[in-house]
């Protein structure tokens, strides 16, 4: 998720640091097709991809990857000094619901860009 930054003359330079992060980590994808990253939660796959962007430790799956059956939407948001307004879906498989497990930023600030359109998981949804 986000760092959480006090105002002030350190919360720029953090903000222009982890910006410059995602330019170097850049995406998982590669030519090898065992570089495809799977996200599980209750024995069930919600998404699968050889192309997620890795920020913050958390692997964001484009959108068009995830099997929508599984996500319900969540009125929650929560807003990150650097990557903006994050909103949730609820994942709901094998019975169980997982409120608020999947997150995305539909309107990223210039330094994410590259997530809009893509989501990341937490809360017991296993990536690997």
């Amino acid at each position: 998720m986000c760092p959480r930054l006090d105002a002030g003359r350190g919360a720029v330079s953090i903000a222009i640091a982890v910006s410059i992060a995602i330019s170097i980590a850049g995406r998982t994808k590669s030519g090898d097709t065992s570089a495809m990253v799977k996200a599980v939660w209750n024995g069930i796959t919600l998404a699968e991809s050889a192309d997620t962007i890795l920020v913050e430790g958390n692997h964001y799956f484009p959108r068009d990857s995830l099997r929508d059956e599984f996500f319900e939407p969540s009125s929650t948001t929560t807003i990150c000094p650097w990557k903006g307004t994050a909103h949730y879906d609820t994942v709901v498989a094998g019975g169980s619901k997982n409120p608020d497990a999947a997150w995305y930023y539909p309107d990223p600030k210039p330094a994410a860009a590259r997530i809009k359109n893509r989501v990341a998981f937490w809360k017991g949804v296993r990536v690997s």
